[in-house]
């Protein structure tokens, strides 16, 4: 959801031609290449390792430290996050990608780091450079679906420049009124369904064909929040009927699964139509209606961890081990602090040791997010 998260202010060319050349045909050699990159050997994990590979973690500053390196060496991160506070220009953080990639040469899992932002376009982009235009002022253009589709291409090639892999958009909330809380940050498309599901799923489209996996988010939907009712910084409760939730807000999620979207993301809010005692992120009914009523097969994402909204369900830990519990495939550690996600694999270790996660659950949760790291490759 995040604000906090999504305030650039708060938070966080020839490669592009490159990409698109090797979109067009790698030739025989380089299709045999990639296709041996796509074979797994069979590897023993660690029982670190094993939890690590749900975890995505953040660091402070320009400077990835070694903690984090070490993490990512030993096999115990499958991706990381930036933020505008790591970010001082394009040279710079294609260095840093660099040097994770260096590290990840070292680990077990012979698979790309998910390395992501959030480049939604408008005011919120952590790289410089595009998408500049808005969801809202996508779908006010003259040419909604064009642009829709252009910022998707802009996006994936402003991503596969600094070396990044999955971009943490687009927002497919349906506002609802002028200046809610989607709306007065312009992240909502529109107040119709239909124009959301087609403009993000064009966003969708037209980014994963440059190579950049998407994360349709706030599932179930925030369209319904109010201006204040902002997840990052205290708990919201959304009263949106069953009727509605399904017809309106889940709408642009059955278009985006369709259109192959590779990541959702759960939102922290509460839906008391479909599950009245934790947020989405924790709720197996919530993520039982994306997979199960809507089909879902791929990767899911929880918002992030030390949101405001989950001051009431403990620390790191019991967190981490909840969403997992839940369903959640990726653990989200974005308070660009290297030790919240040493504490998120550590509980998740735990868990797992003790039958307090389902190990069958999870390794299927594991399977899905190594699918989508080796085609990435």
């Amino acid at each position: 959801m995040s604000t906090a998260r999504n305030r650039p202010i708060s938070r966080r060319g020839a490669l592009a031609a490159g990409t698109a050349a090797l979109a067009g045909g790698l030739g025989l050699a380089g299709q045999a290449a990639a296709a041996r990159r796509r074979v797994q050997p069979q590897v023993t994990l660690t029982p670190a390792q094993r939890a690590g590979q749900r975890v995505i973690y953040s660091y402070p500053g320009l400077t990835p430290p070694d903690r984090l390196l070490d993490a990512i060496s030993g096999g115990r991160a499958a991706g990381v996050i930036f933020f505008g506070e790591n970010i001082s220009s394009a040279s710079q953080i294609r260095g840093v990608v660099d040097q994770l990639n260096e590290a990840n040469e070292a680990a077990p899992i012979k698979a790309p780091l998910l390395l992501m932002t959030d480049q939604e376009g408008g005011l919120v982009r952590r790289l410089p450079g595009e998408p500049t235009q808005s969801a809202k002022e996508v779908g006010q253009s003259s040419d909604p679906e064009g642009a829709a589709r252009d910022t998707g291409t802009a996006a994936a090639e402003n991503l596969a420049g600094a070396g990044m892999n999955v971009n943490l958009a687009p927002v497919l909330d349906v506002y609802r009124k002028e200046g809610d809380f989607e709306d007065q940050y312009e992240r909502s498309y529109s107040k119709d369904p239909d124009t959301v599901a087609t403009l993000g799923t064009d966003f969708i489209t037209a980014q994963q064909d440059g190579g950049v996996a998407a994360t349709a988010k706030h599932f179930p939907g925030l369209g319904s929040a109010a201006a204040g009712q902002n997840t990052d910084e205290e708990p919201v409760s959304l009263s949106a009927s069953l009727s509605t939730l399904r017809g309106t807000d889940e709408a642009p999620y059955r278009a985006a699964i369709t259109a192959g979207v590779q990541l959702v993301m759960l939102s922290w809010a509460v839906y008391p139509a479909l599950d009245p005692d934790v947020p989405a992120g924790f709720s197996p009914k919530v993520v039982g209606e994306l997979r199960d009523r809507l089909g879902y097969k791929g990767v899911t994402i929880t918002d992030a961890l030390e949101a405001g909204a989950l001051q009431n369900y403990g620390g790191v830990a019991e967190r981490a081990v909840a969403a997992t519990a839940a369903g959640m495939d990726l653990i989200l550690c974005s308070a660009r602090d290297v030790a919240q996600g040493h504490d998120a694999v550590a509980a998740i270790r735990d868990a797992l040791a003790d039958g307090g996660l389902d190990g069958a659950a999870f390794d299927a949760g594991a399977k899905r997010v190594g699918a989508l790291r080796t085609a990435l490759a």
